[in-house]
């Protein structure tokens, strides 16, 4: 009997700015068609917390299919496959919130991490969905952080931490969506995975403009070199090597658009000793060159860049 296709999954790479406490995606950027012809699933490196102002589709959520309309709150974990499609090609309204629950609360409580770990695997368990009024109290959360973020005041960003730490308990409390012992398992599987290679992720994220052997990260998280690929592949799905592409792809974006060093330097000082190198990576992630982005990279401000990495579902 011949194997099942494995389906493609997309890894986006979401950067919150610096000094900012969440990733808002807000305004008239995102009233937009969602979905297409390919409906390929994605996930994230940050929480998506999302409201459906306008239209309506049905969202895939790993293996699962929800139906949303105006209303809808949908919270999906880091690491969590899934994809919205509007209805017929029609427009939608959606914003969004992007968060990194381990960072938040590890600031709040950074000598308790039995607490944290408790808290998150709970938090990451599985994507919820609310519809219009099941879930007043989170909605009005999301919702005072998102205007916290369209109307900058006196203290926002202590505001914003404020708030978003309530959103972590009340998701932590949810009680509407009951888990079955497959879900709960695959959930345990997906959190301690990430657990095996977070010194790995750290690592990349930190050293990206250095020479990276996986060897090394290997080391760094007491793994054999074979399991350590393996583990990381399970939940990333992609390769460490692949990853550190991502993060230095990224990070090249950030200076083309905040700097003005030569494509030379750029690619120096994201980890490329060769030009060249960096371009063909460049094009990979991104679909235009360095020197296209850079022309119009006015397009890009305040946008998020779909980094397509392909990988295997179930690797």
């Amino acid at each position: 009997m011949p194997s099942k296709k494995k389906q493609e999954v997309e890894f986006r790479y979401y950067e919150i700015p610096e000094g900012e406490q969440v990733l808002a995606l807000l305004g008239d950027n995102w009233r937009r068609v969602y979905g297409g012809s390919g409906f390929a699933l994605h996930f994230h490196n940050l929480m998506e917390i999302g409201i459906c102002l306008e239209g309506n589709g049905n969202l895939v959520l790993d293996d699962k299919e929800v139906s949303y309309s105006a209303g809808m709150m949908t919270v999906i974990p880091q690491n969590y496959p899934h994809v919205t499609n509007s209805w017929m090609n029609s427009m939608n309204y959606w914003e969004y919130i992007f968060l990194n629950p381990e960072e938040i609360l590890n600031n709040v409580y950074p000598r308790d991490t039995v607490f944290v770990t408790r808290l998150l695997d709970k938090i990451n368990r599985k994507a919820r969905c609310f519809e219009d009024g099941t879930n007043e109290e989170l909605l009005t959360l999301v919702r005072t952080v998102m205007e916290e973020c369209r109307n900058r005041k006196s203290y926002s960003n202590e505001v914003i931490k404020g708030l978003l730490i309530s959103i972590l308990m009340v998701i932590a409390r949810d009680t509407t969506h009951a888990e079955t012992e497959e879900e709960i398992e695959k959930a345990h599987i997906r959190r301690n995975g990430l657990e095996q290679i977070i010194a790995a992720l750290n690592y990349t994220n930190e050293h990206y403009m250095d020479e990276i052997r996986v060897e090394d990260l290997a080391i760094r998280c007491n793994l054999s070199e074979t399991h350590f690929r393996r583990i990381f592949v399970e939940c990333m799905n992609m390769t460490p090597a692949e990853y550190l592409t991502l993060v230095r792809i990224k990070n090249s974006c950030e200076l083309i658009k905040k700097s003005r060093y030569s494509m030379e330097e750029v690619a120096v000082r994201v980890g490329y000793p060769t030009v060249s190198t960096f371009n063909r990576n460049f094009r990979k992630i991104v679909g235009t060159s360095p020197y296209q982005y850079k022309k119009s990279r006015d397009n890009y401000e305040g946008k998020l860049l779909n980094f397509k990495v392909s990988a295997k579902k179930g690797w």
